[in-house]
């Protein structure tokens, strides 16, 4: 949910709805009317009413809104160029897993406009993908507009967020990203230690957690995700921009999470450089930032704050 016009926030819906599909994106995605048509497109999904609208900027670049809030950016000849500030942190977060062009297997719950599998495929050929989007209308709207690349390896799976984790073997992924909402808040299913203790499962040793989390004053929610994702994993480092840690704005912040050390000088360094830079916490810093909030279980969770009216106005 990110303002008019800004570049800080990410996707609309629960987890998964749509069928089973291989598609991919290595050097722009396949062809569709994304590539052809540039009249804006509307049509009503599970999650409201979406918008595709085309980028001035870019030949063929298209903004997905689900209720006039900003979801994803994608451009089809270019699907490694990340427009929204959390998304680019994310990119680094997929840049980082691994050597460069080394393929991976990713697992993203929430789809949007597939725009991190995209980028995924095109700067680390031959990965191995899944999608879970729960918006079974808002897949069939972006396949056919903006369809990716055929021969890249992502699948689209129909499936609850938290049940299509659990369809997924021990130790199968080597980064899983999550960027889930239901209207503008991620579910409270998605909140918990027993969910982040499922995404520990499914990791590799060595994988990592990524999270697009939305919250403002006072940040209980962030604090309380954080203390949550310490329960279950030692090594974490949060990423956002400075007036969001200050907690003088609704935003996004990006978790990172591992079993193992993370490279939190070099994931500092690229949000810090971002054309909107961003401020990295972690060890003691993040610790003492939770301010002793209790870790969230199922029998407690509640999903993430509605952002305020203002987030969506022109600034």
């Amino acid at each position: 949910m990110a303002r008019r016009g800004a570049s800080t926030r990410g996707r609309a819906k629960a987890s998964g709805k749509g069928g089973a599909d291989d598609a991919t994106g290595r050097r722009g995605g396949g062809r569709g009317p994304g590539r052809t048509e540039r009249e804006p497109v509307s049509r009503q999904v599970a999650g409201g009413l979406a918008e595709l609208l085309p980028d001035r900027e870019r030949p063929h670049g298209w903004t997905l809104l689900i209720d006039g809030a900003p979801q994803s950016h994608v451009d089809l000849d270019d699907p490694a160029h990340l427009s929204f500030a959390y998304q680019r942190r994310l990119g680094h977060v997929i840049d980082l897993a691994a050597p460069p062009l080394r393929p991976l297997h990713v697992l993203h719950l929430g789809g949007g406009a597939f725009t991190l599998a995209r980028y995924t495929a095109a700067t680390r050929p031959r990965s191995t993908q899944q999608i879970v989007e729960l918006d079974a209308p808002l897949v069939e709207l972006v396949r056919n507009r903006l369809p990716l690349d055929p021969q890249a390896r992502v699948r689209v799976r129909a499936a609850d967020a938290r049940e299509g984790l659990g369809r997924l073997p021990d130790g199968w992924a080597d980064l899983v990203i999550a960027d889930v909402f239901s209207g503008a808040r991620t579910p409270a299913h998605l909140t918990s230690a027993e969910f982040l203790t499922e995404v520990r499962r499914v990791l590799k040793p060595e994988g990592r957690y990524a999270a697009n989390l939305t919250d403002g004053p006072p940040l209980a929610h962030l604090r309380g995700q954080v203390a949550t994702a310490a329960a279950v994993f030692p090594e974490l480092a949060l990423a956002a921009d400075p007036v969001v840690w200050r907690g003088r704005r609704f935003g996004n912040a990006v978790l990172l999470a591992s079993g193992l050390p993370l490279p939190v000088a070099e994931f500092t360094r690229r949000v810090a450089s971002d054309p909107h830079p961003g401020r990295v916490e972690h060890g003691r810093a993040l610790a003492d930032f939770t301010g002793g909030a209790a870790v969230v279980t199922d029998a407690a969770a509640k999903p993430s704050p509605a952002p305020p009216p203002s987030v969506f106005e022109n600034p």
